[in-house]
């Protein structure tokens, strides 16, 4: 990745050259409107960042290393037996939701459970519906894959009647133990961590000054948040313009993306140096925009992920094609601290306290893998249940 950027360097140069006058330009006559929720293009500079920049190159650095051990538990409870968990998916089109559940049921025949997936399709009515089946079932234990609690209100009150442990992968903002809505912990990984490192990824990457597309989707609360903090952090440098942020729901993505990106293609041209999605998918949707427009794999612009790290998006970086960097959760060890989390809730015990470490996956570093989780979490888990 480090002889990609440099190999790009002359090209972000000359292109960030027409960046630098008309943000000059634009803080004399004006803003210009670009995006579809008032992103602010306001000029902020021409001068980089070089404080901010070398803190953000030092946090890449970290972040990209590839040799991270396994930091999670090693002791609990034994595994309870004969126990049966029910999967709501927020949608199984969504990458990170489907990697998770296939985490959750490689984990739970390693522990010896039945795992039934149920797709809410990514529809509000869908997802009600979905869960509406779940508490039908009277399971042992509920995942909330991806989506609000508060969507589902009834039915969690519900199984919080019925004494059904609720765990949710990405269901609220924090990690952990959640009251309202009454969750006995949330498996993800920080999403400010995941947040501050995608941007921070960009203001090294662009030497402290870049014009950035932000695509999220505001109809859920995690990745709005997510968006948020994304654009609070590369406000830290003065150098980076945000150039629209594009509210594109996740189950209109194919849809919806690569009629955006032309348009973006269109309004921005060279000024669009950097992209940063909430999702990985956005990329995958985007790639056939982009090559139509004649832009080049390998950018500009550079895209990157902040989440969900599933195998498509890792070919997409190992062959430098429309996606240069992605923030991946650690999908498969997440479904096992699911499991994990559900037999201490069994148990009788609290929750883990486990957080996933935050990590940035190049071409550099992948090393041609198509997807990250530390090592050792496998056997750790083994090891606790007793299997």
């Amino acid at each position: 990745m480090h002889s990609t950027r440099k190999a790009a360097s002359a090209v972000r140069t000359a292109r960030l050259a027409c960046c630098v006058l008309l943000a000059t330009a634009a803080a004399l006559t004006g803003c210009e409107r670009g995006s579809s929720d008032g992103a602010d293009e306001t000029a902020t500079g021409t001068s980089g960042c070089p404080t901010v920049q070398a803190r953000a190159r030092e946090a890449v650095t970290r972040a990209e290393r590839a040799d991270i051990p396994w930091g999670g538990p090693t002791s609990g409870p034994e595994a309870v037996s004969g126990k049966n968990i029910v999967y709501v998916a927020q949608t199984m089109t969504n990458p990170g939701v489907a990697g998770a559940a296939n985490g959750v049921r490689e984990a739970a025949r390693a522990i010896g459970w039945n795992v039934r997936v149920i797709d809410g399709g990514g529809t509000p009515a869908g997802i009600q519906a979905a869960m509406s089946e779940a508490v039908a079932l009277r399971p042992s234990g509920i995942v909330i894959g991806g989506f609000d609690p508060d969507s589902t209100a009834q039915q969690a009150a519900r199984a919080n009647e019925q004494r059904i442990p609720l765990i949710g992968w990405h269901a609220v903002p924090d990690p952990g133990p959640s009251r309202q809505p009454d969750l006995f912990t949330n498996v993800t990984t920080r999403v400010e961590d995941v947040a501050r490192i995608s941007a921070q990824w960009i203001i090294s990457d662009s030497d402290g000054r870049a014009g950035v597309v932000l695509i999220t989707d505001a109809s859920i609360p995690f990745a709005r948040n997510k968006s948020d903090l994304i654009r609070k952090e590369l406000t830290s440098c003065q150098g980076v313009r945000l150039l629209s942020v594009e509210n594109i729901p996740i189950p209109d993505a194919s849809t919806r993306t690569p009629r955006e990106i032309s348009s973006l293609l269109s309004r921005f041209q060279d000024r669009w140096t950097h992209s940063v999605a909430i999702n990985d998918l956005y990329f995958a949707d985007a790639a056939p925009a982009f090559r139509a427009a004649g832009e080049k794999g390998s950018g500009p612009p550079f895209n990157i992920g902040a989440g969900d790290g599933d195998p498509s998006a890792f070919q997409r970086v190992n062959s430098r094609q429309y996606q240069a960097a992605t923030v991946p959760e650690p999908l498969s060890l997440q479904g096992w601290q699911i499991v994990d989390e559900f037999n201490r809730a069994f148990a009788g015990r609290p929750d883990s306290g486990y957080v996933a470490p935050v990590h940035i996956a190049t071409a550099g570093n992948s090393e041609g893998a198509t997807s990250w989780d530390p090592s050792g979490y496998r056997e750790a888990y083994r090891e606790i249940w007793g299997r």
